[in-house]
């Protein structure tokens, strides 16, 4: 097997299991630990995970998000629900931002059901399903590509952002811990932020998984957000309080399966 093809195997199994052990993947793949762990270095240096004492992770930690490729086949349903929820906000002839991340790819592609609008984004999977769409005015916001999170970021995204003005922000974020909303990537934070500057309203998207977790940068405080859609509903204590707090907490209701 090349190595190629190992390691995209081992991403299989840490999407499906969140993480693998060096043991069980020297057994399965019949190589030596050396070549798992210089697998898992690999990895972890592409930012697809971190490892951790005898294997390797892709939770997040609060220095640490997954890869862009490995978040957007995770947690479909959650995301569907978010975006549907969010997506009732969002009114014809409206100029619309949506920043990075696989939980807004969603939201970018059920956009087409409310267009006309104008969409402003970072998020190159948004780009590539919205170009060429009738009834979207696509803005495409440049600067540094990133790989791990297929976005634009940087001082050239910031700038392009100061320059413009939307109705509404919708802002996702891998940690929330008490009022507050974290990142672990200082550029990715400098965009978001630009964003919610930049907006009439902004609205903040976020797993209930990631609820009562914290990361390396502190985003935005809670109540900078209009309001907070969540898949699930966090815990009593949570609940009570943002209700203390003023913010404004949306349960997404469950997706029909049927």
């Amino acid at each position: 097997m090349k190595r190629e093809e190992r390691q995209q195997l081992i991403v299989n199994l840490l999407v499906e299991g969140k993480t693998v052990e060096v043991d069980d993947l020297a057994e399965r793949f019949s190589v030596s630990k050396m070549t798992i762990h210089r697998d898992l270095d690999d990895l972890e240096q592409a930012g697809v995970l971190r490892k951790v004492r005898g294997g390797a992770t892709i939770d997040a930690g609060t220095q640490f998000e997954s890869d862009f490729r490995i978040r957007e086949r995770q947690g479909g349903e959650a995301k569907v629900a978010m975006a549907q929820e969010a997506l009732a906000i969002v009114e014809p002839g409206m100029t619309v931002m949506v920043n990075d991340g696989s939980m807004a790819a969603v939201l970018g592609e059920m956009l087409l059901r409310k267009r006309p609008l104008t969409v402003i984004t970072n998020n190159a999977a948004i780009m590539e399903r919205l170009k060429g769409e009738n009834g979207i005015t696509l803005i495409a916001l440049g600067g540094i590509y990133s790989a791990k999170f297929n976005a634009y970021l940087g001082v050239v995204t910031e700038e392009a952002l100061s320059r413009l003005r939307a109705d509404i922000a919708f802002i996702s974020t891998p940690a929330v811990g008490g009022r507050l909303a974290y990142h672990m990537d200082d550029n990715v934070v400098r965009a978001k932020r630009a964003m919610i500057s930049s907006s009439a309203r902004s609205c903040l998207l976020v797993n209930h998984q990631r609820i009562g977790h914290t990361a390396l940068h502190v985003m935005a405080d809670l109540t900078d957000f209009d309001t907070v859609i969540t898949d699930s509903a966090p815990s009593a204590a949570v609940l009570d309080e943002f209700d203390r707090a003023g913010i404004k907490l949306t349960i997404a209701p469950a997706q029909d399966q049927a």
